[in-house]
């Protein structure tokens, strides 16, 4: 079986030679790399679309983070406790001030926790590329 013929619109048969110092190609190539596209595809898109937007999850399965996570939707649930009581009509007693003290104070003790983790985490995306 062969393979079907393209749309006359797709095909592409018009080229454009384009001359670079192994410098400049080895910098191309890496951000097609990075890029997930072969070096032609990445030089068309960057021609015709400008700017690529170069993705990079970032993964990270540490048993630290799954516990900030859950700390934040305690968190989170306790506000939200808050929010639809008020919202009822409750009113503003000292056990519900006392309780969105602790809230804000659980709130900014996990923010720095994230700090301290992005902190032994960061690295600098420019710095690996040069």
């Amino acid at each position: 079986m062969t393979r079907p013929k393209k749309e006359v619109l797709k095909k592409k048969k018009n080229c454009i030679m384009l001359r670079l110092s192994d410098p400049e190609y080895e910098l191309v190539a890496n951000y097609a790399k990075e890029s997930g596209y072969p070096i032609a595809v990445y030089a068309r898109k960057q021609v015709l679309e400008g700017k690529i937007e170069i993705q990079c999850p970032i993964i990270v399965d540490i048993e630290e983070l799954r516990k900030l996570t859950t700390e934040f939707g305690r968190v989170g649930n306790n506000l939200n406790q808050i929010a639809k009581y008020f919202n009822m009509g409750g009113i503003r007693s000292q056990a519900m001030q006392d309780e969105i003290h602790e809230c804000i104070t659980q709130l900014f003790s996990l923010r720095e926790e994230v700090l301290r983790l992005a902190g032994d985490y960061h690295s600098n995306i420019e710095a690996h590329r040069k």
